[in-house]
């Protein structure tokens, strides 16, 4: 909590590597002073307020039988009227509509990060009673040569290509700004998808300068 009553409020929307998921430990989360999230308030300071809102295997707006309630789009709404007002929302999903069981396309994918765009804007308000400045996240690749990711993510490797470029478009189609994570971060070397802790800490410097741009 934040207690600068002036401070520009950024809310990060994410799956597992926004929560700060550790691919050496199952189940286990980076500490707040590694994950992207906390290094980012480290590095903007008292005049910003970054929220948190990860979930590990959050979807964009997917059901997921084997992770309940983990369905992006049915969360958004709830969790924006929590932290409103919000001056800035960072958008960071698509991995997880890319496991094998769910079959989607990036071009699916990209279409439904962009209706959740949509949501944003409509239950979303800075202190002005304006819609929030909208920074979507691309994530980063899947690495299926990696031992036991195709076991979740077969086919997946391809698609997360293809997925950066179809998100720069939706990005420039509702005029939000953009930033390919996958062109910053790799996935660890571990578990195939997930940041290690120098990825964390690049993605939390680039993020910041952008950010302070804006």
């Amino acid at each position: 909590m934040n207690f600068n009553p002036t401070a520009i409020r950024i809310l990060c929307y994410g799956d597992s590597n926004t929560w700060g998921r550790n691919p050496v430990s199952s189940g286990v989360r980076y500490p707040a002073d590694v994950r992207w999230t906390g290094q980012l308030q480290r590095k903007l300071g008292e005049s910003y307020e970054v929220i948190e809102e990860g979930l590990s295997a959050r979807t964009t707006d997917l059901d997921d039988d084997q992770r309940p309630d983990r369905n992006g789009a049915t969360y958004l709404r709830p969790c924006l009227e929590t932290h409103n007002p919000i001056d800035i929302v960072l958008l960071a999903l698509g991995t997880n509509d890319l496991k094998a069981r769910f079959n989607r396309t990036p071009q699916q994918v990209a279409a439904s990060v962009q209706g959740l765009i949509r949501r944003i804007r409509e239950f979303a308000v800075n202190s002005d009673g304006q819609p929030p400045v909208v920074v979507l996240l691309s994530p980063p690749l899947i690495d299926e040569t990696v031992p036991g990711v195709t076991d979740k993510y077969l086919g997946a490797g391809q698609k997360s290509q293809a997925l950066g470029a179809l998100l720069q478009q939706v990005a420039e189609v509702e005029k939000c700004h953009f930033l390919d994570l996958a062109k910053i971060a790799q996935p660890s070397l571990i578990d195939g998808y997930h940041l290690d802790s120098v990825s964390h800490k690049l993605i939390a410097e680039k993020l910041a300068n952008m950010l302070e741009s804006i």
